[in-house]
């Protein structure tokens, strides 16, 4: 699943578009296509340890103890949607991480150093629960590689990373999940952006879930992700080298508050899939908005709105 709203990014400013086409015409080719065309895979395995999810419950709104009783997590016990998020992580040394703070796996040769998160899918097998307390694997492989723009010159990568969690022991996965990045040249500043209107979201609401983000819960999540990606972490680099007003919220961070807030309105709700897209970038400091209509008993449509009406993610949830 690609997401059309990256495919289109606003490259305003003049110096930007030269500094494309400058790399598109940089770009090595034959190297770019060996990279696509070799094998990729990966395992990795974790052990669902409950203090681990505590430290995620303690980041998130919906789980911390303020609105609601602070309910830990038990071993033995499913996993949360989403909340393998806390797990299976690259362990790449800080001296090998990218430019711009990312790690280099699954990741595109020079120079496509820039990553953006543009939509994703989970699918869950309601019979074949993740457990808390137990060890499991992560498997990792690229189902797509698309070219993007490299005629217009601004060239763009969309890697569908495909990643198969497994309980140890287990023949069959109990939860799939695609996340597709958008890779961009490095040196392309992101000068006078523009919001992107989104009109495919209905006129209202069942129901809504409000929450802020702030620099601790951008940090914490960071921690909790491995994740050192400098638009989340560092001012200068997102106002200066990407042209944003403040740091950014984090994809996976606005996707999972998509799945809390349709599970703290229907607690006992038993989710099958998860298919999502990234609108508009979200500032750290702004309220968030995650609004949920019904589509029928077992579908509900998502979205999340900042306090100015930007639209920053939509999706679907299908019940079991």
């Amino acid at each position: 699943m690609l997401a059309n709203s990256w495919r289109n990014i606003p490259l305003r400013s003049a110096r930007g578009v030269r500094n494309t086409r400058l790399y598109s015409a940089q770009i090595n080719h034959q190297s770019l296509d060996e990279w696509i065309a070799e094998p990729k895979h990966l395992v990795l395995t974790d052990t669902i340890h409950p203090e681990r999810l505590s430290d995620l419950y303690i980041t998130l709104p919906t789980r911390d103890g303020i609105r609601k009783p602070f309910s830990e997590p038990l071993k033995s016990q499913p996993l949360g949607y989403g909340h393998h998020i806390a797990f299976f992580h690259f362990l790449t040394p800080e001296s090998e991480l990218r430019s711009d703070g990312t790690d280099g796996e699954f990741c595109p040769p020079e120079p496509f150093s820039r990553r953006m998160w543009a939509s994703g899918k989970m699918t869950w097998d309601p019979k074949n629960p993740m457990l808390i307390g137990e060890k499991a694997n992560a498997i990792w492989s690229v189902d797509s590689i698309e070219k993007k723009g490299f005629e217009k010159g601004r060239p763009m990568l969309f890697v569908n990373k495909k990643i198969e969690f497994t309980m140890a022991g287990a023949n069959n996965p109990s939860f799939v999940e695609e996340r597709v990045h958008v890779y961009l040249p490095g040196d392309v500043h992101g000068n006078n952006r523009v919001n992107r209107e989104v009109k495919d979201i209905p006129s209202s609401s069942d129901f809504v879930y409000e929450f802020t983000p702030s620099l601790t819960t951008l940090f914490r999540f960071s921690a909790l992700m491995w994740n050192a990606h400098h638009i989340h972490l560092d001012k200068d680099y997102s106002v200066v080298k990407e042209g944003y007003p403040e740091r950014l919220v984090h994809g996976p961070l606005t996707s999972l508050m998509l799945l809390e807030a349709v599970v703290d309105h229907k607690p006992n709700a038993q989710i099958e899939s998860f298919d999502y897209r990234a609108r508009n970038p979200l500032i750290v400091g702004r309220k968030l908005t995650v609004h949920g209509k019904w589509q029928n008993e077992k579908t509900v449509a998502v979205w999340c709105v900042d306090e100015d009406g930007v639209v920053g993610m939509t999706g679907n949830i299908t019940l079991v």
